[in-house]
């Protein structure tokens, strides 16, 4: 595979009209199938029928929470595999997913969790509390930030199960958030998360070039006039963003931030700009195609996004550590 600049721009071009062409179908497909000529026309010739409905209320924000969801989750997985330097790492191990967890059973637990909008808020600031807490003891090494988030997320995921058992109220209210899916979340108000998300990709571009320096080790990274504490911290506040608002909002998806940045490493050929354009165009293609599978996959009903995204992954966590071997885990 060619891997100068002009390849790589082709590549990725090439992804971003795929990515079109699944968007459509994310639109097209479902239990009422619809023509694509008729996703123009509910945008310019608006009749109010049942399709334009579907296609202006559900399909498209849904697809739009989709491709969000998924950029953030690729991008997330690729700046935590970089700086840890652990081809396994993903997001969750910063225990964001665990975190989150934690908050909406809290927040069962004190009666602050029964409106979509209140699990959104604790979901979220339980992702930000659960990293800043890894972050303050893993701080030192990439390694002791890896096993901080592991003991962290065993210890949160324990709490949250004794919460389950003890009080049935707060598993109702979890097992609805604790099946990553995207139906059903595009009729809540996800304006804050979601630009939260924007801005957090936007900056994850800028960080990749000194993170780019990094990659070759930090004494090299400050010969070259990088802040790798810096950077450090930018990378750690930009993964708990894109993977705290993404779980907030969608609840856990597993397998994204591990796959997509195996996929999009060969085309970027080292390079970590241009590992981040791919991861945050894959991302979304990868979870609109689970999206589409999860509705039809079984004709009595939908199947979670969440579901399909760990079928996937399965057998691409079983490819990373026969590559890697052992001495990743």
């Amino acid at each position: 595979m060619r891997t100068d600049p002009p390849a790589r721009a082709a590549l990725l071009l090439a992804a971003l009209a795929l990515l079109a062409v699944v968007a459509v179908a994310g639109v097209s497909v479902g239990t009422r199938a619809i023509a694509p000529a008729e996703i123009w026309r509910a945008f310019a010739d608006y009749a109010g029928t049942d399709d334009h409905l579907i296609i202006r209320d559900v399909r498209v924000p849904r697809t739009i929470l989709g491709i969000l969801v998924g950029a953030a989750l690729g991008a997330s997985g690729a700046l935590i595999q970089t700086l840890t330097r652990n081809p396994l790492a993903e997001p969750g191990i910063l225990g964001v997913t665990a975190g989150a967890g934690f908050a909406i059973n809290l927040g069962g637990v004190l009666g602050v969790a029964g409106s979509q909008s209140a699990q959104l808020t604790l979901a979220f600031a339980g992702s930000v509390l659960a990293v800043l807490l890894v972050y303050s003891v893993g701080r030192t090494s990439p390694l002791r930030l890896v096993l901080a988030g592991v003991a962290l997320s065993s210890v949160l995921a324990g709490l949250s199960l004794g919460m389950r058992l003890m009080l049935p109220d707060v598993f109702d209210r979890f097992r609805f958030w604790s099946v990553g899916a995207l139906a059903g979340r595009e009729q809540m108000s996800h304006t804050v998360p979601l630009l939260a998300i924007g801005i957090a990709l936007v900056c994850a571009m800028a960080v990749a070039r000194p993170l780019n320096a990094m990659v070759l080790g930090e004494q090299v990274a400050h010969t070259l006039g990088g802040h790798t504490a810096r950077t450090k911290l930018a990378v750690l506040v930009l993964v708990t963003l894109l993977a705290g608002a993404a779980t907030a909002v969608a609840g856990p998806i597993t397998f994204v931030g591990l796959m997509i940045p195996h996929l999009a490493r060969r085309p970027a050929a080292g390079s970590i700009p241009w590992l981040m354009a791919y991861t945050m165009v894959l991302g979304p293609i990868l979870l609109l195609i689970s999206d589409i599978g999860s509705r039809v996959l079984l004709p009595t009903g939908e199947v979670p996004v969440a579901v399909v995204t760990a079928f996937l992954g399965g057998p691409v966590l079983i490819w990373v550590v026969r590559r890697y071997g052992a001495a990743s885990l």
